[in-house]
């Protein structure tokens, strides 16, 4: 045993040392500052809180006056009463900068102890003025209210320190309650040392609570940033959902064109006659490079879909086009809601990607006016122009109010990301009717993106 406890301060000593060799400046970067750290205003209660602190210090301030009775001398009298003022102002100032705040307050009380004899009441019970005391205590509190718990803690102390050493600095004061041989008060008298006691209850009970109302706002702080960061994850977790959906959507309409090239390739030399060894190679390249290139696709797809529950039945359905908006549009009638379509200009077939993204973004559009606007008229209107084609899906008032969504949707999210991916435009917003419109322009062809490797021009 004896050699574990000095091992245990030999371990202990130096780390012991440390922190006594730091504590002069981690005082000092704690306690000697006068930056600003104002009282925050309150959620419910604006300013009206400052608005009190203000009239407390006030008041506390006339009765700490009023404690001074006239058998003090004219310069102590005023010496007192500047006191007084010092530590009303000092409430004051600690709505703004505690820490100053509080250094005025601890030396004006010091001060205010040794300006002469103060009567609070028959019998001494606190070191200073109950006024006094009460404006010290609620510096205290608003500081706590602001700094660290360790800062709020060494400020408490050096009040103590105050209070100890002024009643220290007093002339001794017989105490006849002391029995003959008892051991002596700690100070000039047994009186004085219960008051140091009451102070150090009231301060401390002072700087507990304002600790504790910080700890709770900090926890209050903390949890809205986790719950904002929560948010912005919850919308990028979102957004990779939907265009890993897009991407799986995609991957039917790439492999059918690789499939194409390596069926093309492959029957190519037995449409020529008597193909040159030359052109044999190079078409047996085409097909190598089209079949490799069709399994590193169905590599990926099977990495996207790793954690789709989809049967496989529906997984290799094909990917609807516009042809089967007739289709869609009766299953959304069968649900109740009615619905009218419109169709100007020659329709003709578009690249499968811009297909596949038209329809997906007049489904969209009907499945948020079934959920969002029940009892609504909805038009879908398709034009197809020369650079493109326009998709216009607008809903009218809804009869009563829509049922509460069950999470957040995709449907936006998606939208975007599909007219975005092929170098669209898509605007969404409520109508003057009260009603809501979507409406997407999408190129012909999808936009080919920037090669890197190539300069931009």
């Amino acid at each position: 045993m004896p050699r574990v406890s000095q091992g245990g301060w030999k371990s202990g000593g130096p780390r012991l040392w440390a922190a006594v060799r730091t504590l002069p400046l981690t005082l000092r970067e704690d306690l000697w500052t006068v930056a600003r750290d104002p009282l925050p205003r309150m959620r419910w209660l604006g300013r009206l809180p400052h608005a009190h602190v203000v009239l407390a210090a006030v008041l506390m301030g006339w009765l700490n006056a009023v404690q001074y009775e006239g058998d003090l001398g004219s310069a102590a009298l005023t010496t007192a009463l500047v006191l007084a003022a010092l530590q009303s102002g000092a409430v004051v100032l600690a709505l703004s900068r505690p820490v100053p705040a509080w250094w005025l307050s601890t030396l004006a009380l010091f001060l205010a102890r040794d300006a002469g004899p103060l009567k609070v009441s028959h019998a001494p019970l606190w070191s200073w003025s109950i006024p006094g005391i009460a404006l010290h205590a609620l510096v205290l509190f608003l500081l706590a209210l602001r700094v660290r718990p360790r800062v709020a803690v060494e400020a408490l102390g050096f009040s103590l320190l105050a209070a100890v050493s002024a009643l220290a600095f007093m002339a001794p004061v017989p105490d006849h309650s002391i029995p003959p041989g008892a051991a002596g008060p700690v100070l000039a008298s047994s009186a004085q040392d219960v008051t140091v006691v009451q102070d150090a209850v009231t301060l401390t009970l002072a700087v507990v609570v304002g600790a504790s109302l910080r700890a709770r706002r900090v926890a209050r702080t903390q949890l809205v940033e986790q719950e904002v960061l929560t948010a912005e994850e919850r919308a990028r977790r979102t957004l990779l959902e939907e265009r890993n959906r897009i991407a799986r959507e995609l991957h039917d309409v790439v492999a059918h064109h690789m499939s194409v090239i390596s069926i093309q390739a492959q029957v190519a030399p037995h449409l020529v006659k008597d193909p040159t060894d030359e052109l044999k190679e190079n078409l047996a390249g085409i097909r190598g490079n089209a079949v490799e290139a069709l399994t590193e696709l169905r590599r990926v797809l099977g990495v996207l879909r790793s954690e789709d529950a989809l049967a496989d039945g529906v997984r290799h359905t094909p990917q609807p086009t516009l042809g089967r908006l007739d289709e869609l549009v009766g299953t959304v009638r069968g649900a109740g809601l009615d619905v009218t379509t419109e169709i100007t200009g020659e329709p003709r077939p578009l690249s499968p990607g811009v297909e596949l993204s038209a329809f997906r973004i007049v489904q969209e559009a009907l499945s948020n006016a079934i959920r969002h606007a029940p009892g609504a008229e909805v038009r879908v209107a398709i034009g197809y122009r020369a650079g493109g084609l326009t998709i216009r899906v607008a809903n009218s008032a809804p009869d009563g109010p829509a049922p509460p969504s069950q999470g957040a949707g995709h449907g936006l999210l998606g939208m975007h990301e599909r007219t975005a991916m092929l170098g669209g435009e898509l605007a969404t917003g409520p109508t003057p009717d009260g009603g809501y419109e979507v409406t997407a322009i999408l190129p012909a062809q999808a936009a080919k993106p920037d090669d890197p490797g190539e300069p931009a021009p």
